[in-house]
């Protein structure tokens, strides 16, 4: 029995500086706004399985982005007109990408951005809760 608490005694401020370093590391600080440039899927995706097993469609107000967890609701706004529009990441970029999201073209067209491919763009983290209203033009 001694021997044990003399053990934990010694434990418990080795176990202290490593939480306590956990929670400082960059890697687990939740990100609230990105900027960076927007493209959107090409046609050839429509009706293929995205990385989180839905099925993507052009239709739907979705996005894939490489550094949000999937089921995210996320504001999109174009930095060049200041159209929004809130979309869920439910897919991932190829991992050379540079891009902050690509988007379905339905959102593309609704930030206004389909003749010039890419755009620049402000992403706001809205959370997993859906939001009320979706569909948010400015």
């Amino acid at each position: 029995m001694k021997f044990f608490l003399c053990l934990s005694i010694f434990m418990v401020p080795v176990l202290v500086p490593l939480q306590a370093q956990d929670t400082l590391n960059p890697a687990t600080v939740k990100i609230k706004v990105l900027y960076g440039t927007a493209s959107y899927y090409a046609n050839k995706f429509n009706g293929r399985k995205t990385a989180s097993g839905e099925i993507f469609s052009q239709q739907k107000l979705t996005a894939a982005c490489n550094v949000l967890p999937f089921g995210t609701w996320i504001r999109v706004t174009n930095l060049r007109n200041g159209r929004t529009v809130i979309v869920k990441v439910n897919d991932r970029l190829h991992s050379k990408m540079k891009r902050v999201v690509d988007l379905s073209r339905s959102a593309a067209q609704k930030l206004g951005y389909l003749n010039s491919g890419l755009t620049r763009v402000k992403v706001e983290v809205l959370g997993k809760k859906k939001p009320e209203n979706p569909v948010e033009i400015k």
